[in-house]
Parts: structure tokens; sequence; C-alpha cells
């Protein structure tokens, strides 16, 4: 892997940052994730007012929104070698500027056609942006400083899925839908400016070979999981089809990891894999990121369609997971110092099986006070589990396998996102099937009280799987021994 020199002299303020608590670069980095991620999740209520203004249905936009994830799988695994190809703040600055100026034209589509063509440019700059982002910072923070770091950049993933839908809303209503791409205008130009001002020059030794086989095989893969899984989270399920695209992104997947494995120069190292604590959060850790993703997607539709709630009261139990997000931050940093990962991981998780579970006995007839407590509580397990995994990963990482273990947390991560919403789609139809087999009209939201509870056991077995995790663990970022 080629090895990149900083000039530090010609960004003290980035330099003088990382040293003095939460790098600026870091800030940066996260609130351009948080433009990313909100612009994904404020399109689902506009797309009536789009579709209006398109002459088309709602239904057809959705291809917009399936265009600019489909994009995102496919590209992503190639952005640790753009990064090191390129330079990271080369690659940042070009991903911010096609990410702007396609949600400019996306404000100045006529018809829907230009729309999906518009999002994938726009899905190209987002697909490079993230994990280049994260790559720069993890590069240029100490370890004693990543749990503070990690925990700014997890805060927009968090957030944006809670208050993305309730802003589109808004921007809907007193505006139109395209002051949702306006509004990324300015945020953009201002990011290109200091991300070229603060963003480390990087000098790559030599050029890094381009491993196509590698590129066409992990993208195809990706492609294939990401179109089965949405298909199969859709009202109308195309089995055969979802089933035959999962089926080949499992064998291309397999076929991806053989060639990685065995090419002398592939597009992703996978010795990361080895580390333990890189590992256990690629796996335990996934099915935490899995149920994580499923919250946002299920409680709406609980409290909307299973217990007949108005989407704005709706709305405002939902911000209660936000809050508990907020609350929490502060404090994850001082507890992980304190206790270290694995006891705070451990309790924790379990703390999140609980209040998922406590989430499938809610009523209509729970008193509100209540209801807003357990999921400002699930909202606290929440925050901490998703930062605390997230600083794992990369707690033991070395610098030189840095940008692999980046490309494949980046990965994996995407695969997790779309893997929540078909887990929690999943839950509901198998609670359809149970309400149907068993009779039970009659209880209000049964189908999504089953949906939490296959959320909780699959929270279960990522928790038995940081149960592996030794005393020691991430010692290098906790301190703790």
């Amino acid at each position: 892997m080629s090895q990149s020199k900083s000039d530090a002299s010609e960004h003290p303020q980035g330099d003088s940052a990382v040293n003095s608590g939460i790098s600026v670069i870091a800030l940066l980095v996260a609130a351009a994730f948080f433009m990313e991620f909100i612009d994904g999740t404020v399109i689902a209520t506009a797309l009536p007012q789009m579709a209006l203004s398109f002459g088309v249905s709602a239904v057809d936009l959705n291809a917009g929104m399936s265009a600019y994830m489909l994009t995102l799988a496919v590209l992503i695994p190639a952005s640790g070698w753009a990064a090191e190809r390129f330079g990271a703040r080369n690659v940042f600055t070009f991903a911010l500027g096609v990410f702007t100026l396609a949600s400019l034209f996306c404000a100045l589509a006529t018809n829907v056609s230009e729309f999906i063509i518009l999002r994938i440019i726009q899905g190209i700059g987002g697909a490079l942006m993230v994990p280049v982002g994260r790559l720069t910072v993890l590069k240029t923070t100490p370890k004693p400083q990543l749990i503070k770091a990690i925990a700014t950049l997890t805060w927009p993933a968090l957030v944006a899925p809670i208050l993305g839908p309730p802003l589109g809303g808004f921007i809907t209503h007193y505006a139109s839908w395209h002051w949702i791409f306006y509004i990324n205008v300015p945020l953009g130009i201002i990011a290109m400016m200091l991300a070229w001002r603060l963003f480390p020059q990087e000098k790559p030794d030599q050029p890094k070979h381009f491993d196509k086989p590698g590129f066409l095989l992990t993208g195809l893969a990706m492609l294939s999981l990401v179109t089965g899984l949405e298909l199969i989270s859709q009202d109308h399920i195309l089995w055969i089809t979802a089933i035959a695209l999962l089926v080949a992104g499992v064998v291309l997947s397999v076929l991806a990891l053989r060639h990685l494995q065995r090419d002398p120069a592939p597009m992703v190292h996978l010795g990361s894999l080895a580390i333990p604590t890189f590992r256990i959060s690629m796996g335990g850790g996934s099915l935490f990121r899995v149920t994580i993703s499923a919250v946002p997607f299920l409680l709406p539709l609980m409290f909307q369609v299973g217990f007949g709630m108005d989407p704005f009261h709706a709305g405002l139990l939902v911000l209660a997971v936000f809050a508990g997000n907020l609350a929490m931050k502060p404090a994850t940093t001082p507890l992980i110092r304190r206790f270290g990962f694995r006891p705070v991981l451990v309790v924790n998780g379990l703390l999140s099986v609980f209040s998922l579970l406590f989430c499938a006995f809610l009523t209509p007839g729970t008193p509100g006070w209540l209801v807003m407590l357990l999921l400002f509580l699930g909202g606290l397990s929440r925050s901490m589990q998703f930062t605390g995994i997230s600083t794992l990963a990369f707690s033991d990482v070395p610098a030189k396998q840095m940008a692999d273990a980046n490309t494949l947390f980046s990965t994996v991560l995407q695969l997790s996102v779309g893997l929540g919403i078909t887990v929690g789609a999943l839950g509901t139809r198998l609670g359809e099937q149970l309400i149907a087999a068993m009779h039970w009209d009659a209880i209000p939201g049964l189908s999504f009280k089953v949906a939490f509870v296959v959320i909780a056991i699959l929270t279960l077995f990522g928790w038995l799987d940081i149960l592996r995790l030794k005393p020691d663990a991430g010692v290098s970022v906790s301190g703790k021994k």
C-alpha cells in the first residue's frame, strides 16, 4: 500500500485542533455527512409534491431514491483506492462539488428521467464523500482522541433518519420540494472551501494499481444484494427476482472475497479482518447496526398505522429517540474511558435488547410520557452502542491498514442500513401472517410488535458476539487496562 505524507505547515488549524480535542476536520466531515444523510431522508416526505410537479405517481419517484442507494453500493468499495491514488483532500473536495452541483440540478429537474440521472450523479459524490471523509479523520486523529472523533462522525447517521422526515415535511409545506436541494448549494460551497483549506495535502509515493476484477466483483455483489434487499422491503414482493438477486449477490461476494485474498494488489486488502476488535465490529457489530437502522423505519409506522396516530403526534414521540441520542453524546467518552469498551458494550448491548423488547409491549393506551421515556432510554443505548462499536472497529487498526479497513467498514455499513429496513419489513409481514393464522386482529399494531421482537433477537445475537471481546479490547483508545 502506498504511503502518503502530510504538509502540516500548510494546515495549522487542522493539526492544532486535532491535538486539543475534537478536530475541526472531524466537525467539517460530520457536517458534510449530515448534509448527505439528511438529503436521503427528507425526500421521502416530499415525494407526493414532487410527483405532482413531474406529473407522475409517487411510486415512480422511488426509482430516484433507489438509484442513489445503488450508486453508493457500487462505488463505495473503490473509495479507498481513489483516496490513495488522488489524495483525500482532492477526492473529498471533488465529491462535495459533485454532490452540490447535482443537488442544484435536481432542484431544476423537469421530469423523472432527469431526476433519476441526477440522483445517480449525486450518489457518485456521496459514495466518495463519506468513506474518504472518515478516512481523513481516522488518519489525522490520535488514538486517545478517537472516541470523540468517531462520536462526532456517527451523530449524523443517528440523527438524520429521525429529523429528516419532519424537516422534509416542513420545507415542502412552507416552501417547495426544490428547496430540499437548493439548501445544499451554499452549504456545499462552504464545505468545499473549508475542506481545501483544512485537509492535509497528501502526496502519494506511487500510483496504486486499480483492481478491475475486484471492482467489478464487489460492485456487482453490492448491486445484487442491495437491490434484492430493497425488493423484499417493498409492499408487493417479487420473490423470485429478489431471491435470485440475493443468491447472485452471495455468489459474487464469495468470488470477490476469493479474488481479494489471492490477488497481489487487490482493491481492498482483507488483513484487517485478522484484528479481533475489527472482526467483531464487522460481525456482531453489524447486527447492532441493522437493528439501529430498523428503528426509525418501524416506530413511525407502528404509531400511525398500528395505533392510528396522526403524523404530527407520531413524530413528536419519535423525537424522544433523537433526544436520547443527543443526551448520550457527552457521556460516551467518559464512560468508555472509565470502564473500557467490553464492559460498556456488554451492559449497554443488553439494555439495547430490552429497549427493543419494550417497544413490542407498547399499546395505544400507553401514557405518552411513558412512551417518550422508553424511547428516550432506547435512544441513549442506541447512541452509545453505535458510537462504541464504530470506534472499536478502528481502535487496533495500524495506520498502514486504515484505508482498507475503512473501505470494508463503509461497505458493510451500507449493507447494514439496507438490511435494517428489510428486516423491519419482513418482521411486519411475519406479524401479518401470525395475525391471519391466529385470528388476532383485535390486537392493535401486532405486526409491528412482532417486528420489534425479531430485531430484538437479532440484537441479542450481536450481543453474544460482543462477549468474545477481551477485557483489554481497544485499550489504545480507551486507556482502560
